[in-house]
């Protein structure tokens, strides 16, 4: 297993220059953002306004805290909050967004369409996480503290940590209820 903090990662502007990210991960390595197969970042959104455009990719987006915010895609509103599933949707369709009350940070996984399918799901703790299929990564991102343990090592998450699953069974426990985001990125 492969921790990698918060912390660590250095911020940078989003693509429309309208917030900050960070990326945890992306491939291949070093891509940039027209070139990726698959990207996994945290965002903070400040203020109402477009999301950028990415041709070709397909995105989910998940609310890790904060209020809220109101996705417009086509001519449908979407509300997502912190207890909301994940929303998978094109990402090279236009979306405006409404924060509810105040800024949000939010999870999004982005995956080349016909390279590469991901799914985004949380998970209650305490739960068990099986290793990946051939070829796929699978990646635990916790949402509160979490302790991760695998193969007699164990690992305190804080919140935003994320932790890359190698070719062992993994279990996540939390002092408290809690919950990780399990991401799955499988080649097509």
């Amino acid at each position: 297993m492969r921790l990698i903090r918060l912390a660590d990662l250095t911020p940078r502007p989003w693509k429309n220059g309208g917030g900050v990210t960070v990326e945890y991960l992306v491939s291949p390595a070093n891509a940039g953002l027209d070139a990726f197969d698959w990207r996994v970042s945290r965002a903070e959104v400040a203020a109402d306004g477009p999301f950028s455009l990415f041709a070709g990719i397909d995105r989910t987006l998940t609310v890790v805290d904060g209020a809220g915010i109101d996705l417009v895609i086509a001519d449908r509103t979407v509300r997502l909050d912190p207890g909301c599933a994940p929303l998978a949707f094109a990402g090279d369709v236009p979306v405006a967004s409404r924060l509810v009350t105040g800024p949000i940070r939010d999870l999004n996984v982005m995956s080349r369409r016909g390279r590469f399918a991901h799914r985004v799901e949380r998970l209650a703790l305490p739960a068990g996480i099986e290793p990946p299929g051939s070829g796929a990564a699978r990646l635990i991102v916790a949402l509160g503290a979490v302790e991760a343990t695998s193969a007699g090592r164990a690992e305190r998450l804080a919140p935003g940590d994320m932790i890359v699953a190698g070719g062992e069974r993994m279990f996540f426990g939390s002092p408290a209820s809690g919950s990780v985001l399990l991401i799955e990125i499988m080649p097509t």
